[in-house]
């Protein structure tokens, strides 16, 4: 897979996982967030989405964003990552602080960057086919209007949990406009927003970063002002010094889909990614039904666990179907 020239790819990696805690929880009650943990064996998903996004980017380019209070987890696991790529924010502040923070560090080092927002929680089964879509969706459009691409994937069933992206389909045009956004619709609207076209909306995103900035700057000025401020006060944005943590006392937590992209959808394309096995592992099931497809994948290597990976869903899942089945 051939690269895109200057595209960097941002790994979110500071969540807290909440949502799946209790898989992510040892017998010695540490939880432990899931883009720290492996799926089923070898390397951690935090990993998994940095080999990922060296499919697009070069190594010099991939910059993962993480939380200070998670550094015993990814110290180990980022080794192979240039040190000053790694973004560290003083605590989790939501996914648009998330997104914001690095986004203003690779400004600062590459005024017309494009970046990739990859997240760190989520498997891939065929990862080869998610990489076509992310080169198509990372190249330049050609055109003097600048491009934000949201990857989209074709439901494969009407899953309530999960963000839905409606889009304006455009003769002759691999990707589409975006008529509106559906965040965790109940049963009925899932229903119906399938048959309608509708795409899961994976949280990847191609964009041009000044195009992204601008939407920051529409929606939370405020905010972008101060972390520009507290950014310029950290020699190269690279660590938190006293400034940012100030600052991230202060800041709300904000949802990038809703605080930023939600009301913007005439800035926005969507590109439909082919069928790749995609989740987020968001629920006990979802991780239930992704070991179900591995399994079912006669040809895939077996690997070493990495260093740094305390835990294994799969394992947990299995423990907790035990225990369940022993009730």
């Amino acid at each position: 897979m051939r690269k895109s020239n200057g595209v960097w790819a941002i790994v979110l990696a500071a969540g807290d996982g909440r949502r799946l805690r209790r898989l992510t929880t040892t017998r010695s009650g540490l939880a432990i967030p899931k883009q720290f943990c492996s799926l089923e064996r070898g390397p951690s998903l935090l990993q998994e989405a940095i080999e990922r996004a060296s499919r697009i980017a070069d190594l010099e380019r991939i910059c993962p964003i993480v939380a200070a209070q998670h550094e015993q987890w990814w110290r180990d696991q980022l080794r192979g990552v240039p040190r000053d790529n790694i973004i560290v924010q003083p605590d989790n502040r939501g996914t648009a602080n998330g997104v914001l923070l690095p986004l203003l560090t690779i400004l600062e080092r590459d005024p017309q960057a494009r970046v990739v927002l990859l997240p760190s929680d989520h498997h891939v089964r065929d990862e080869w086919r998610l990489a076509h879509s992310l080169s198509l969706a990372a190249a330049p459009s050609g055109t003097p209007r600048p491009q934000i691409v949201l990857l989209g994937l074709a439901p494969r069933c009407a899953d309530t949990q999960l963000g839905y992206i409606v889009p304006r389909p455009e003769e002759g045009r691999t990707d589409h406009g975006v008529e509106r956004f559906v965040e965790k619709p109940d049963a009925m609207c899932a229903a119906a927003l399938v048959q309608q076209g509708a795409l899961w909306n994976t949280f990847i995103i191609a964009a041009d970063a000044p195009a992204l900035l601008t939407l920051f700057e529409q929606r939370c000025p405020d905010i972008v002002a101060a972390m520009h401020a507290a950014l310029r006060a950290t020699p190269g944005g690279r660590r938190p010094d006293e400034a940012l943590a100030a600052l991230y006392r202060l800041l709300p937590e904000l949802d990038f889909s809703r605080s930023v992209l939600q009301g913007q959808e005439a800035c926005l394309r969507v590109l439909s990614a082919p069928e790749c096995g995609w989740s987020d592992l968001g629920t006990p099931d979802r991780v239930a039904e992704a070991l179900d497809g591995l399994r079912r994948c006669d040809s895939r290597p077996v690997r070493p666990v990495d260093r740094g990976v305390l835990l294994s869903l799969a394992a947990q899942h299995h423990q907790l179907s035990a225990a369940a089945a022993r009730q």
